[in-house]
């Protein structure tokens, strides 16, 4: 197949793309990430997601729009809740894209992810494909985790320490508190 791959940053990318160049899909990578926060993290994924395309040779496609006062505006209210939009206003896009420019599937690097819920975007990216009559290919990507990790290592890609949001952001370096005992 013909599939558009969502991709939230090279790393994650690495073993989707293997995997189903493997299965012979011709693949085209695409970069939307309204999330990502601070701008400086944004452009570093962008620019190592363009670094990694560029060494796989990855047709990428990129829309580079920094929506960061949309994607507030939408979780503000309940945080918690976040990561189900993240995931439905990045694929959402995606199935937009594909069907436009006439790819027959779509998928997503976030399925690599051992962090992400795997089921809510299986879930979503078929509900898409229904809507905008294309394939969602939800392979489970997480059985490559590691080597990954140790291929963008090699590569000397730029890793990031978190998610991507600013909730993320600060799950990873704000310190917790830790349970006063009474």
């Amino acid at each position: 197949m013909n599939i558009l791959l969502h991709i939230c940053c090279g790393n994650c990318a690495i073993y989707p793309v293997k995997m189903l160049r493997e299965q012979n899909h011709q693949l085209t990578g695409f970069f939307f990430n309204h999330n990502i926060h601070p701008f400086q993290e944004f452009q570093k994924r962008l620019e190592t997601t363009q670094e990694y395309a560029l060494k796989v040779e990855l047709p990428l496609l990129v829309d580079d729009q920094y929506l960061l006062e949309e994607f507030l505006a939408n979780v503000a209210a309940n945080p918690d809740q976040r990561c189900s939009y993240c995931y439905r206003s990045r694929l959402r896009k995606t199935a937009q894209r594909a069907a436009d420019e006439n790819f027959e599937a779509f998928s997503t690097t976030l399925l690599y992810s051992r962090y992400q819920n795997q089921d809510a975007i299986v879930d979503f990216g078929q509900q898409l494909a229904d809507e905008y009559q294309l394939t969602f290919v939800g392979q489970d990507f997480r059985p490559g985790w590691n080597e990954g990790i140790r291929i963008s290592k090699e590569m000397g890609l730029y890793r990031q320490q978190y998610c991507g949001c600013i909730y993320s952001e600060k799950d990873r370096y704000h310190p917790r508190e830790k349970a006063r005992a009474s």
